[in-house]
């Protein structure tokens, strides 16, 4: 009998079998910048949110850098599991990539390397990524207050939701939580 594969340690095996909220990170292959300046930010941005709605994915928290980005988001309600992410986010990278590269001149450039996603089933964990999300351009020194960034849920969050509930999210730790997050970002926004 053949021994099972072993899964290669630089592709994350996507655990989706399951309907919830999932915290999500996207990277770019080799931590690169492809995402530099604002029109590029403002089409992640807005490809992000485009995807997300068109596949039913419910955006709770989101910050996009110039080389990666995080959300948090529940699964649509209506499906039996998880396993949509995985489309969407694939519809997401091949636009994205196919974009970046016409504009870059480099057509067969890999732009994206893979995402990471964890199924949130504690209510302290996913208020703690919430607040980690929000406050994610702080923690890169991009702004010294969150909602300034543009790419990012923040300013939405604190317009929409009432006082009480951003101050209490806001209120939740994140230097405990375990985010594979080393990256450099680019000020140039």
């Amino acid at each position: 009998m053949p021994e099972p594969k072993t899964p290669w340690p630089h592709a994350p095996t996507h655990q989706l079998s399951q309907r919830g909220t999932y915290f999500v990170t996207g990277a770019t292959y080799e931590k690169a910048h492809h995402f530099r300046a604002a029109k590029r930010l403002r089409v992640l941005h807005r490809g992000l949110l485009t995807v997300a709605e068109k596949f039913g994915w419910q955006l709770e928290a989101w910050a996009v850098f110039s080389n990666h980005y995080h959300f948090v988001a529940h699964s649509p309600a209506t499906d039996a599991d998880a396993a949509s992410l995985e489309a969407m986010l694939k519809m997401l990278h091949v636009k994205l990539a196919g974009w970046a590269n016409k504009l870059d001149g480099t057509p067969e450039r890999k732009v994206w390397f893979n995402y990471r996603e964890t199924r949130l089933t504690h209510q302290r964990s996913y208020l703690a990524r919430l607040n980690y999300v929000h406050q994610n351009a702080v923690k890169h020194g991009l702004v010294p207050v969150a909602c300034q960034y543009p790419w990012c849920s923040a300013a939405w969050f604190e317009r929409t939701a009432s006082p009480a509930m951003v101050k209490s999210i806001y209120r939740f730790k994140t230097d405990k939580v375990s985010v594979p997050d080393e990256f450099e970002t680019d000020a140039d926004w």
